[in-house]
């Protein structure tokens, strides 16, 4: 007996339902990673199983929920694949900051270090469901742009363009992520006065930065807290 399959439009409008922001560029995109496999009819077309669907579900809902990056998404379902249960295997290392918002420079010491990350502007679409003019808008403010010589965008390109498009629910545009960026440009100067103040008598590292950039994260984000709950 054949396994019912459905087009990717029907898979689209069936995941809609939980997933608002799901697109057919992001369905291709996990393809493409190997985290689906679907069936292809003899027309070239994609058929979906109820697998690939539920699989489908499983990726959109620890993303949504959980943050799980992608490298950790793979091993649970590879886990899966082999009858295990993936939460067993799960750590609170595992778990990235919310939207990666701490670089891997600022992360705490013993997060392990992110993997550095190149995607097309194709990809970034689809990565993190922005639309093409979202996207443009935030390009044009400066907020977002490919790495200079590459053409490929970075981690921080795509935290930016998944926070836009998030803030975007609460009213918050291009216009409001410039504001914030200024900010944080004020605070960029401050990190750099800093720490050439007090590395006089030997060259400022790296690691000088880092670590004066995750204390002032760390203070920035308990001052924004505690502004907004007093």
């Amino acid at each position: 007996m054949a396994v019912a399959t459905k087009p990717i439009g029907g898979v689209l409008k069936i995941l809609k339902e939980d997933f608002p922001d799901i697109t057919i560029s992001k369905i291709r995109f996990l393809e493409g990673e190997g985290l689906i496999s679907p069936e292809r009819a003899p027309s070239g077309y994609r058929r979906y199983s109820e697998h690939d669907i539920s699989r489908l579900r499983y990726i959109l809902d620890v993303q949504k929920n959980q943050y799980l990056p992608l490298k950790v998404i793979r091993e649970h379902l590879e886990a899966m694949d082999r009858g295990e249960d993936p939460t067993v295997q799960a750590t609170v290392a595992e778990t990235p900051h919310p939207l990666d918002l701490v670089p891997p420079a600022a992360a705490p010491r013993n997060s392990g270090k992110k993997r550095a990350l190149h995607v097309t502007r194709k990809d970034l679409l689809a990565m993190s469901g922005l639309s093409e003019a979202r996207l443009s808008e935030l390009e044009q403010h400066g907020l977002v742009a490919p790495r200079r010589g590459t053409g490929f965008y970075g981690r921080d390109a795509l935290t930016i363009a998944v926070a836009a498009r998030k803030l975007a629910a609460y009213g918050m545009d291009a216009r409001h992520l410039r504001a914030i960026k200024q900010v944080a440009e004020r605070e960029a100067a401050l990190i750099e006065q800093a720490v050439t103040a007090n590395t006089r008598r030997r060259s400022a590292s790296r690691a000088d930065v880092a670590e004066v950039m995750r204390l002032v994260m760390y203070a920035h984000a308990a001052l924004l807290r505690s502004a907004t709950t007093n």
